[in-house]
């Protein structure tokens, strides 16, 4: 009998960071601490759970590059306002504790952000509330109009730990710089899409479930213009909860457009599983954890 587990989803964001290579793109990447909880040392974007500091409109609605009406419009999407203003800071709070590139509007270039807290968060954690007493105490706007939707995550039943995440993109400008707090995240890297798949099959660079996914969505835009002219009119359409079964020495991620996704039953052999391994550009249902390496494999 299969045992769920019922635990509730924590609210969480990530933040998709993408940077012009000539008329294409690449993507940022983060390695997660091998000692983390959830994830550990595989590559992810830079993102996490929603703190109790970023929900407080009363304050945040001041400290917004947009009109609240815009904001829900361009990022809301069965969401309230305090809830989607709530993603939003959490998603550029997190994009600095673990990337360090701070999305905001300020009188000063982004070089002459305080450099205090810019080392700080290399040297330890930084302190909860930090983000919001910045904030407040430069008189600066989080640029939410940099954020776009990209896709919504339910963590599969059988996980330890599970989270309900919204996944948004932004472009940078060319000037940020990022770089891995050290912590939770331990490596960076900037790769094409196709280089990240790549490195996934190869296993040097091990992605995460939702990352691999990802990766291959976004390597169908080999141009960054077709990209950025598909996500003004993106929404976060239905929320994507894969269902994960267990199988020898591993274990099998359906995703909701699977075939047998609603099957009681699905048979899964590892030896077939092994010879169903997929090349990086083939579309799949499928993502089969082995070797510690997830990899998307076909149906049948």
């Amino acid at each position: 009998m299969e045992i769920k587990n019922l635990k509730t989803p924590r609210p969480a964001a990530t933040v998709i960071l993408i940077r012009p290579q000539a008329e294409a793109f690449q993507v940022y990447l983060l390695k997660r601490n091998e000692k983390s909880g959830f994830m550990g040392g595989y590559y992810v974007f830079p993102g996490g759970t929603l703190d109790s500091e970023d929900h407080d409109p009363g304050i945040w609605r001041q400290h917004i590059d947009m009109e609240v009406d815009e904001v829900v419009r361009r990022l809301g999407g069965g969401m309230d306002m305090e809830e989607i203003l709530a993603y939003g800071v959490a998603a550029l709070r997190e994009t600095f504790e673990e990337a360090g590139v701070l999305l905001v509007q300020q009188d000063r270039p982004y070089e002459d952000a305080p450099a205090e807290i810019c080392s700080r968060r290399l040297a330890e954690p930084l302190q909860k509330g930090w983000f919001r007493e910045l904030i407040v105490s430069q008189g600066w706007k989080l640029a939410l109009g940099r954020l776009k939707r990209w896709s919504h995550w339910i963590t599969p039943e059988l996980m330890k730990q599970r989270y309900d995440t919204r996944f948004f993109l932004a472009v940078l400008c060319g000037g940020e710089v990022c770089r891995p707090d050290g912590h939770e995240a331990v490596h960076g890297l900037w790769v094409t899409p196709q280089e990240g798949l790549l490195g996934n099959l190869d296993g040097v660079i091990p992605l995460s479930p939702p990352t691999l996914v990802t990766l291959h969505e976004l390597s169908r835009y080999p141009c960054r213009a077709d990209l950025e002219s598909a996500l003004e009119s993106r929404s976060w359409g239905a929320a994507l909860f894969p269902r994960m079964v267990p199988v020898e020495n591993g274990a099998v991620i359906l995703e909701p457009w699977d075939p047998h996704f609603r099957e009681e039953v699905v048979a899964l052999d590892p030896q077939t599983l092994e010879k169903s391994v997929l090349p990086i550009e083939a579309p799949f249902s499928r993502i089969w954890l082995y070797n510690g390496i997830w990899r998307a494999v076909g149906c049948d």
